[in-house]
């Protein structure tokens, strides 16, 4: 025991360190495990031994993060891989993980820089960077519990935002030619400043669905020789990074993105 707080990542990390299990099971010390959990998890990991395994959840209070928890509980199987670099981070929550003790030793556990680190984000891009899979299973197992204290709100959004957005550009933007940023406002420009010379030059044009902003220009402060044209949704040209936040425009912008009929992971990425 220590008497100064070394961070999550420390503490799982002991936890972890303690035991024998060949299996390991995560969750908050607020939440509530629901009967079957363990038994519906260890079989999916048994089939799924390189696989971190998720479930659905509940949350307490009821009505509390009603878009988070949606998002999380209705991801597909191949959404899993490829919604990664949203603001809601993991596409399996951490309290829901359950995986085989093999995975965790592979890592090298969590990151221990202590307080503020986003220690599941990270442990979880390396996961994936590793050949790692994922797995969620399709019945509420927890009671995930909502209060203005939990320890991810000590996370700062903008430390979270450079790990997102490191990732991003090693495995995706790497690869792409080309690309256009969806939504030339506020997000939209933060995000293209944020990216690495090399990917800024990748980019086309901004695209919206304002009015306002159709049409004119956006011209970098730190690069005022360069002149990004605005254009209009339907006039963008795949790949699109899309820095559009879900479910907030009462279907609008979901409306709008499937009448492209693009596919998702190949001609386009949400980083909202």
């Amino acid at each position: 025991m220590s008497s100064i707080s070394k961070g999550v990542g420390y503490a799982k990390n002991q936890a972890v360190k303690q035991s024998t299990g060949c299996f390991l099971c995560f969750q908050d010390v607020d939440d509530v495990m629901l009967p079957n959990r363990i038994l519906y998890q260890y079989q999916a990991a048994e089939k799924n031994p390189k696989a971190i395994i998720g479930c659905e959840f509940c949350r307490l209070p009821e009505d509390s993060t009603k878009r988070f928890t949606s998002w999380a509980n209705t991801l597909t199987n191949e959404q899993l891989y490829l919604q990664i670099y949203t603001s809601h981070g993991p596409t399996l929550i951490m309290p829901t993980w359950f995986c085989n003790r093999d995975i965790f030793d592979r890592i090298g556990g969590f990151s221990e820089e202590g307080k503020g680190t986003p220690e599941d984000l990270i442990f979880f891009y390396k996961h994936l960077d590793e050949g790692g899979k994922l797995y969620k299973v399709p019945e509420c197992l927890l009671v995930y519990r909502y209060h203005q204290h939990a320890t991810t709100f000590t996370v700062h959004e903008d430390t979270i935002w450079s790990v997102r957005v490191e990732h991003l550009e090693k495995h995706v933007l790497s690869k792409w030619k080309h690309f256009t940023i969806w939504n030339a406002g506020k997000q939209g420009r933060k995000l293209y400043r944020c990216l690495q010379s090399e990917h800024r030059d990748k980019v086309e044009a901004f695209c919206d669905v304002d009015v306002n902003k159709v049409g004119k220009t956006y011209v970098p402060p730190n690069d005022p020789h360069r002149v990004i044209p605005i254009i209009h949704f339907t006039q963008a040209k795949p790949p699109l990074l899309i820095c559009v936040k879900l479910d907030l425009t009462g279907g609008n912008f979901e409306n709008n993105l499937q009448s492209l009929n693009l596919q998702e992971g190949s001609d386009y990425i949400l980083f909202s």
